[in-house]
Formats: C-alpha cells, structure tokens, sequence
C-alpha cells in the first residue's frame, strides 16, 4: 500500500489537539502535515494549490473560517478574500480531493458556493441559504448515536459493520441530500426539541421558543464538485469519535479513497 501526503487545516474552532494528532498519527501510509489559520492562509494562493496539486495532496478540511466568535455577543461574519476565492475555484478546477469534517461545513457562511461545494451549510446565525431563509443550526452534545451504513460496497465503508456507535456532537442544519451519495445516517432525532440554538449558545443568551424544521439524517456523504472529489463527514467533535476504531477506519478508508480518486496532472 502506497503512501500518500494529506494538507490538514485546522483553526477558528477549539478542538482537542493532542487527541486529534493521535488520531492523524494512527492512519497507516497518511503523512499528514497540519496548517492553523491564520498561517493557513499561505495555502490559498493559486500557486500553492498548483504545487499541491503536482505534490498529489488531499486537503482535509477541520477549520471554520469566515467567523469570528465574540463571547458572549454578536459574531463578525468575515467574506473570504478574491485571492481565498480564486484558489478555491482553482483547486476544483485541477482535481484536487477534499474531505470536511464536522464543524467545516459552517465555514465561509457569507460566501454562497461554499455551501454548494460541501452540498450544505450549518448556520451560526439566521441566514438565507439558495434563497430560503433559515433559522440558527442547532447542535446537541453529547449524544450516543447509533449509525447505519448506507452503502456498504462503496470504498468508504468497507469493513465498518452495518451499524456501529458513536458518541459525539450532531447537528441539525440543511443538507442538499439529493445531490450527494449517501454513505451513513444516523438514527438520533432530527426533532427540534432535541437540539439546541447555536445562535443562542455563541451568544450566551436564553434560545427561548427557537425552532428548526426536521432535516436530513445522512452524516456521511460524497459527490463531485467540478473536478473534485468531495467527501463530508459529520462526527468528530473530539476524542470519543478520534479514539473511536470505527471513526478512524472511516477517515482512514475516505483518505485512500480520495487519494485515488484525485485527477493527476496529464488527466486533465
């Protein structure tokens, strides 16, 4: 089994660090090499995707930029810059393989094709999202899950039992579920009532009568944006998911995947 480089990006929400870089020194043939914002920044620059593109990474998505938390007051929404904008539209172009985990996909929220790369949005404030307007996200922690593996001859989930558990943060905010490949569910509830405001939480306010319609079960999925393989998984709030065998197999078998599904230089 060959080896392969990963470029991780972490940074703009707190995580477990050590527990983290065990989970990434656990994965077998994966060098990984980890950036924080703000030096992560260095990597967005058209150049850099294209040297990462020759170099034949998978970027690996376990960031949120594009919103600053103020405790305890209203947070500044911060738009990616044309420089931000244009690698990422250059990193598709080329191929270049992208797994986002958990807390990713509320990145960028003023900038509307990021929702549309990672095929949905959580939402730290209310916002409008393919024109319909929606309320905060709403989030629970901790929660035992029970997880059911929707394709199991998909690359993704081979060796994952047909259901496993898990402890760990669920979200409940939209997902364009008919645009991807469903790969797992979960069986916790998509009920409102279950879930708090995220909103409310950032601010450390009462969420009061806050409510957020039912919305999609999947957890784990993939599709293609323009050249790109994309991959998103939900779980992975801290160690309970990175000691986790079943958590780990999961991100190892996404990061090989990816890496063989990324377009080479002469391919395009």
């Amino acid at each position: 089994m060959s080896s392969f480089a990963v470029t991780w990006i972490v940074g703009g929400h707190p995580y477990d660090e050590i527990a983290f870089q065990d989970m990434l020194n656990s994965l077998s043939g994966v060098k990984s090499d980890v950036l924080k914002w703000p030096d992560a920044e260095e990597l967005f620059t058209v150049d850099a995707i294209e040297k990462m593109h020759r170099e034949g990474r998978v970027l690996a998505l376990y960031d949120l930029p594009g919103i600053r938390f103020n405790r305890g007051s209203e947070p500044d929404l911060v738009a990616p810059s044309p420089e931000i904008i244009e690698s990422w539209r250059r990193m598709t172009q080329l191929g270049i393989p992208i797994l986002a985990m958990h807390h990713a996909i509320a990145s960028w929220p003023t900038w509307p094709l990021f929702a549309e790369i990672l095929k949905g949005r959580f939402h730290y404030v209310p916002a409008k999202l393919r024109g319909q307007e929606y309320t905060d996200s709403g989030w629970a922690n901790p929660v035992h899950q029970v997880f059911d593996v929707l394709l199991p001859a998909h690359p993704i989930c081979e060796g994952l039992p047909k259901s496993f558990e898990l402890t760990d943060e669920t979200y409940l905010c939209p997902i364009f579920e008919n645009e991807v490949t469903a790969l797992i569910s979960t069986r916790s509830s998509r009920e409102s009532s279950q879930f708090s405001s995220a909103y409310a939480a950032i601010r450390r306010e009462d969420q009061g009568d806050w409510f957020h319609q039912e919305e999609s079960r999947l957890v784990a999925w993939t599709h293609k944006y323009e050249m790109s393989s994309v991959v998103y998984l939900q779980p992975g709030d801290g160690p309970l998911a990175f000691t986790n065998e079943h958590y780990r197999k999961l991100i190892s078998n996404t990061l090989y995947w990816l890496n063989n599904e990324r377009v080479l230089p002469n391919e395009r």
